[in-house]
C-alpha cells in the first residue's frame, strides 16, 4: 500500500528539497588514519546485519496497543476529555501516539541516512569518509525496518513534526563540514537514542524490542563517531568558533523538547492546539520523559568540548546540567549487551525448536508400522 493511503495528513508535496551547500572534499592519503575511528570502521563493517532476516517479522502486534502503553502515559489521562473516551478511543489514541512516535523515528532515520552520506562527501579525512559509508547503511537499513513496522504492524502514519524537520534543515543548509556531526550524531541522534531506549525498557512487546534494540546496537557506533571526530576537531577551534557551535546546540536541544509533546495527535482527536500544548506541558510522564532524553545529549555535549556558560544555563533551564556526568560508555556497552542477549535468546529457541523437531521425526521414524 502507498505510504500516502496511510498518512492522517497529506503531506503538501511528495518530498523536500534542501539546498546544498559546501564543498565535497577528496583525500588523496590511502595508507594511514586514525586507529580509533579505522577501528570502529571495521566494527560498522562487522557489525552489518539484514533487518528482513534478523528481526522475527512474524510476531504478531496488535495495531490498538503496540507497544503497551499504560493510560498515564497518555497526555490526555486525568483531563476532562479522558472520561468521555471509549474504550476504542483510547485504543485508537494509543495506535495515534505509537505512530507519531514510530513516524518521527522513520523520519529522522532517513534524515541520518542523508547526513552520513553528507559527511562522506564533505570530511577532509578518509577514515572518517570510511565509517561514514558504513553509517550510511545502517540508516537505510533503520528507515527500511521503521517503515515495515508502521505499514505492516500499525498501518498509520504522521508527516515529519515541524521542529525535527527544522533542525534537520539548519543541519543540512550549513556549509561547515561538522554540522551534520554536531546536528545528527549528537543531538538528533543522541535524542532518538534515548527515545529508542525508554521504550525498549519498557514494552512488553517482543517485535518493537527487537527492533528498537537492534538499532540502538547500530547508534552506539553512530555517537562514538561523532564524539571522536568532534573532540579532535573542536580542540583547534577558537572560543569564538566554539560559541557558534554552541549556540546551535542550544536552538537544537529547545526544538528537540519542543518536538516531543506530540500535539499533532491531540489535533487529531479533535483537541484545539492551544489546549493541547497545555496538556502535553502538564503531563507528568512526558516530562519525566523529556528529561530522561536528553541523557544522551549532555554528557556528549560536554565530552566533545561545548561546554561555555550559555549552554551551561540552558541546561540548567531545561533542567538536565547533572546529566553532563552521566557515562556514556557504560550506556553504549549496555545497548550492546542488550542486543547480544535478546540474539542469543532467539537463537537458543530456535535451535531448542529444531532439536525437538529432529527428535519427533527421529521417534516417527522409528516407530513400527
Amino acid at each position: 500500500m502507498p505510504t500516502f493511503d496511510v498518512y492522517t495528513t497529506t503531506p503538501d508535496d511528495p518530498g523536500w528539497t534542501v539546498p546544498a551547500t559546501g564543498a565535497a572534499r577528496f583525500d588523496w592519503e590511502y595508507d594511514a588514519g586514525r586507529d580509533r575511528l579505522l577501528a570502529l570502521y571495521q566494527k560498522g563493517k562487522d557489525k552489518q546485519w539484514d533487518g528482513t532476516k534478523r528481526i522475527d517479522w512474524d510476531l504478531e502486534v496488535d495495531p490498538y496497543d503496540p507497544l503497551g502503553t499504560p493510560d498515564e502515559a497518555l497526555a490526555l489521562y486525568g483531563t476532562r476529555h479522558w472520561a468521555k473516551l471509549t474504550a476504542k478511543d483510547r485504543a485508537d489514541l494509543r495506535r495515534h501516539y505509537a505512530s507519531w512516535q514510530f513516524s518521527q523515528f522513520l523520519h529522522g532515520e532517513q534524515g541520518a541516512m542523508i547526513c552520513a552520506a553528507r559527511i562522506v562527501e564533505s570530511v577532509p579525512d578518509l577514515d572518517a569518509k570510511f565509517y561514514s559509508a558504513t553509517q550510511t547503511m545502517d540508516e537505510a537499513r533503520h528507515a527500511e525496518i521503521y517503515g515495515r513496522f508502521l505499514h505492516e504492524k500499525i498501518g498509520l502514519l504522521y508527516p515529519i513534526n515541524d521542529n525535527l524537520q527544522s533542525l534537520l534543515g539548519d543541519t543540512l543548509r550549513d556549509s561547515r563540514w561538522d554540522m551534520p556531526y554536531l546536528g545528527m550524531q549528537v543531538l538528533i541522534e543522541g535524542l532518538a537514542l534515548a527515545a529508542f531506549g525508554m521504550i525498549r525498557d519498557t514494552t512488553d512487546k517482543p517485535l518493537p524490542q527487537q527492533i528498537l534494540a537492534y538499532v540502538m546496537q547500530d547508534e552506539a557506533r553512530h555517537v562514538a563517531f561523532g564524539r571522536m571526530a568532534l573532540r579532535d576537531y573542536y580542540q583547534q577551534l577558537t572560543d569564538a568558533e566554539l560559541r557558534e557551535r554552541e549556540e546551535f546546540v542550544i536552538e537544537g536541544c529547545y526544538l528537540m523538547r519542543d518536538r516531543l509533546r506530540g500535539v499533532e495527535v491531540l489535533e487529531n482527536f479533535g483537541i484545539p492546539k492551544a489546549e493541547a500544548e497545555e496538556y502535553s506541558e502538564q503531563s507528568e510522564f512526558l516530562a519525566l520523559f523529556r528529561k530522561l532524553l536528553f541523557s544522551r545529549i549532555v554528557p556528549c555535549v560536554k565530552d566533545i568540548g561545548l561546554w561555555g556558560k550559555r549552554l551551561q544555563q540552558a541546561y540548567v533551564d531545561l533542567g538536565v546540567l547533572e546529566l553532563g556526568d552521566s557515562s556514556l560508555d557504560l550506556l553504549m556497552s549496555q545497548d550492546e549487551e542488550i542486543a547480544e542477549k535478546l540474539d542469543a535468546q532467539r537463537f537458543a529457541a530456535e535451535e531448542r525448536a529444531r532439536a525437538a523437531e529432529v527428535r519427533r521425526t527421529i521417534e516417527e521414524g522409528g516407530a513400527p508400522d
